[in-house]
């Protein structure tokens, strides 16, 4: 399986079939095993072992600390990255907009209310497609118009789901 690992910034494809790790065109053999217990991990490459902290941040995301430096880490494999490219997250966009479902699915939450101020990659609302929860996340800062949906709602590819309007010129906080 094909995955998109990024740190600090840097994205690198890695490739994993059982225990053959291919990165940048070189391949290893490699294993990762939790210490019962502990926050460490032993990341064996090529029968080297190597014991790391590694904390899990959420779906796909994780610290990892390597000679006392730590680096945030996000693992995203093909399907999701794919997904996230057709729902725009992780480009941008210009303000406001309308946020369309990006697959069939079933709105599952809303997470904003109208009226409410985003920012650019803010989660807004959880659609399930193919028994898999997919966070949508708003393609630039914006003030919440509309919510088209609601939660239990059936939705097809291409719906409308939430309005985003430009944000209003006064940027003071509130």
């Amino acid at each position: 399986m094909k995955y998109f690992v990024v740190v600090g910034g840097r994205e690198t494809e890695v490739e994993i079939d059982g225990d053959r790790v291919t990165v940048g065109g070189r391949t290893v053999t490699a294993s990762l095993e939790p210490v019962a217990g502990t926050p460490l991990s032993v990341v064996t490459i090529d029968g080297r072992p190597t014991t790391l902290p590694l904390e899990r941040q959420g779906r796909g995301r994780w610290v990892v600390s390597v000679h006392g430096e730590r680096h945030e880490v996000e693992v995203v494999d093909e399907r999701t990255r794919h997904i996230r490219s057709l729902a725009g997250t992780g480009t941008s966009a210009p303000a406001g907009g309308l946020i369309k479902a990006p697959m069939p699915g079933l709105v599952v939450r809303i997470q904003v209310e109208v009226g409410q101020r985003v920012g650019a990659g803010s989660p807004v609302a959880v659609l399930e497609a193919m028994k898999m929860e997919n966070q949508l996340k708003a393609p630039a800062a914006g003030v919440v118009r509309a919510i088209l949906v609601r939660p239990g709602e059936a939705v097809e590819k291409g719906k409308g789901l939430i309005d985003l309007g430009p944000e209003a010129g006064d940027t003071a906080p509130t």
